[in-house]
């Protein structure tokens, strides 16, 4: 993002359950902007769930209609954009990301995140087998650099939506008063 603009899509990322929906459903509100959740678009284009997609399709299929849609939802201005667990750290992902965004990374540990997810429902596809919380910890890792690209880090465990997107609004209205 250029210094002193005023950002014209915000772009959360962070591994499952580290809150990019609820935040960002929250930040879209309070700037009356749009929002997208990337899975959301994903199952809406294909039909079906992400679950379905990957026991189907398998993951390489998932991740390459991710790209098209993150590319897609990338384009459009005045949007707060949710982006899949794993989306940055798919290649190519970081580059699509066109100036004029704030990206932010939504941090969670691993327990908090298998805390969140399996109170949600069914096991994430990605965390099947074994130990959650150490699949999760093991995938964070895996991801982290990715995640590190974000423009601001914020950390998901303690503080709850309304903070979180609060926080973001902050950052937002001071881009817009450097101008």
């Amino acid at each position: 993002m250029v210094p002193g603009e005023a950002p014209r899509r915000v772009l959360l990322v962070g591994f499952m359950a580290s809150g990019k929906t609820s935040v960002g459903r929250e930040l879209a509100g309070l700037l009356g902007w749009k929002f997208h959740d990337f899975d959301a678009v994903i199952e809406e284009r294909a039909g079906v769930t992400v679950s379905e997609i990957f026991h189907r399709d398998g993951e390489a299929h998932f991740r390459k209609l991710e790209s098209d849609v993150g590319r897609a939802l990338l384009r459009e201005e005045h949007v707060v954009l949710a982006t899949g667990g794993g989306w940055p750290a798919q290649p190519g992902s970081w580059g699509a990301v066109p100036e004029g965004t704030l990206s932010v990374w939504l941090r969670v540990s691993p327990g908090v995140a298998v805390r969140r997810t399996s109170s949600e429902g069914p096991i994430r596809p990605l965390l099947v087998g074994g130990d959650l919380e150490r699949r999760a910890a093991e995938l964070m890792a895996r991801r982290e650099a990715s995640y590190r690209q974000a423009r601001v880090v914020l950390d998901s465990d303690e503080d709850d939506v309304p903070t979180l997107a609060m926080r973001i609004m902050t950052i937002i209205r001071g881009e817009a008063r450097d101008r």
